[in-house]
């Protein structure tokens, strides 16, 4: 239940612990210790350290490293579902999953590091250059440190530890304090591998003081962070001359075009509104409908949404688990309410028991509305009805996040114009905006974020240019 601290290679406890509560049972479920400023020092000086022997390490190492994780992975998928579930409320069955697409994604980072290379240069290509021969590497940055937050509490520490590490840097973690055990067990499989680099991975736990203590730091020379866009713009304004890596959520939207097959759409955007309690960047937040067929979407979404079984997330059959703590139930009622004030319908849901809320659908929901202008994080997802396509881009393009679009159509003239007009990372067709392929670039535009993710583009995130000449 006790998860320590990693410096390095060398595990620490400490008497001082802080507890983390099941947001379902309220039992304790983990404890951890609540690490300093002075702690997150020593983590980032033992990484300084290690990053040359990281550097150094042999590319079939570092390889035959993450395989042995992914295997050790796969050997505890029951018992790290159920760290997960216990930790953050997810159903055990999307549990599974997520430790099933963690193994994956490092088995993806160990195939596409081999196309990570350099290239040759013709240096006489202008008439004052000569002939030499000139050609760049691409090498490690040295060291990386991570922040990952709750709703994807393994995976998202696997898209940025896997591609850091099999690039040859050395690595600080501060995980999500909502999820101290999950972050430890998969550290602990990292540092304990037979194939792994002295003191290249380094785990702290802790809250603010530990964050900016990171950011502050001249040590890492990337900083690889996911959460919200008021914490990302206070990490833009003090970390200084660094890379940043930024994936702060989004606002998702679909259309729903008149030519779209009704029953599929329902289905798959009540699937992506109310994936993980909508505790997910790319949840489906905003449905644009057009008004021919919008009375007969509203109606069909409602039906699909209550097929979803909510309840107990130890239930195989649970969809819908708890949110992630009080907070949020209150922030989630508090969304609903004020778009009642403004004149918008409840035609499902704006029910809460306990630490559960249950699927709500908003209707008659107009654009300048704050449930559809801000990130709601929520169960919630608002239908809004349009007359045209240009209508629905217009007010889909029209929000400060541009992470994951969709449109639901069989007009193929719609499907290419959609593709250049969203202003968004990720555009998706005859699916839902909430659809996500770890082997995918990941990442989105405006408020939304800075560089990508997904195993190779998160390598070359974790890289920079060497050039070199030989005259």
């Amino acid at each position: 239940m006790v998860a320590n601290i990693f410096f390095g290679s060398t595990e620490e406890t400490r008497d001082e612990l802080e507890l983390r509560y099941s947001p379902y049972t309220k039992k304790i479920v983990s404890k951890y210790p609540l690490c300093t400023k002075e702690d997150t020092q020593k983590a980032l000086l033992v990484a300084s350290k290690a990053a040359n022997m990281c550097r150094n390490s042999t590319l079939s190492q570092r390889i035959a490293w993450l395989e042995d994780v992914a295997l050790s992975l796969e050997e505890n998928l029951d018992d790290i579902a159920k760290t997960i579930t216990d930790e953050v409320g997810k159903p055990i069955y999307f549990s599974k999953i997520e430790v099933s697409r963690a193994i994956e994604t490092i088995k993806i980072t160990t195939q596409v590091i081999a196309g990570i290379k350099g290239e040759t240069i013709p240096t006489d290509i202008a008439k004052s250059g000569k002939k030499a021969i000139a050609y760049y590497q691409k090498v490690p940055v040295g060291v990386v440190a991570c922040i990952t937050p709750f709703n994807f509490p393994l995976n998202l520490i696997i898209h940025k530890l896997a591609p850091a590490l099999i690039a040859g840097n050395s690595v600080v973690l501060k995980p999500t304090p909502e999820a101290p055990l999950t972050a430890y067990k998969i550290a602990k499989l990292f540092i304990e591998s037979p194939y792994a680099i002295k003191d290249a991975l380094s785990l702290v736990y802790g809250d603010a003081i530990v964050g900016n203590a990171l950011v502050s730091s001249d040590i890492p020379r990337v900083l690889s962070f996911t959460g919200s866009v008021q914490v990302g713009n206070i990490i833009t304004k003090n970390a200084g001359i660094k890379k940043l890596s930024l994936e702060l959520g989004g606002n998702a939207a679909t259309y729903i075009e008149k030519s779209a097959d009704i029953a599929n759409a329902a289905a798959r955007c009540a699937y992506g509104a109310f994936y993980n309690s909508g505790q997910v960047c790319i949840s489906l937040q905003r449905i644009y409908i057009d008004e021919e067929i919008y009375d007969d979407f509203a109606a069909t979404l409602v039906k699909e949404a209550l097929k979803l079984k909510v309840g107990d997330p130890y239930s195989d059959n649970t969809f819908i688990g708890p949110m992630i703590n009080d907070d949020a139930i209150s922030r989630a009622l508090n969304w609903v309410e004020m778009a009642k004030n403004e004149g918008a319908k409840v035609l499902l849901g704006n029910k809460s028991e306990g630490s559960l809320f249950y699927p709500t659908i908003m209707g008659d929901v107009r654009d300048d509305m704050n449930i559809v202008c801000e990130e709601v994080f929520a169960p919630i997802v608002s239908l809004v009805k349009v007359s045209s396509y240009d209508e629905a881009i217009q007010k889909i393009n029209n929000s400060p996040y541009g992470l994951q679009y969709s449109i639901f159509t069989n007009d193929l003239n719609l499907t290419k114009r959609f593709i250049d007009d969203a202003q968004c990372g990720g555009v998706v067709i005859n699916d839902i905006p909430t659809l996500r392929f770890d082997v995918q670039p990941y990442g989105g535009v405006k408020l939304s974020g800075i560089g990508k993710e997904g195993p190779e583009f998160a390598i070359e995130e974790f890289m920079e240019l060497k050039s070199i000449v030989i005259c």
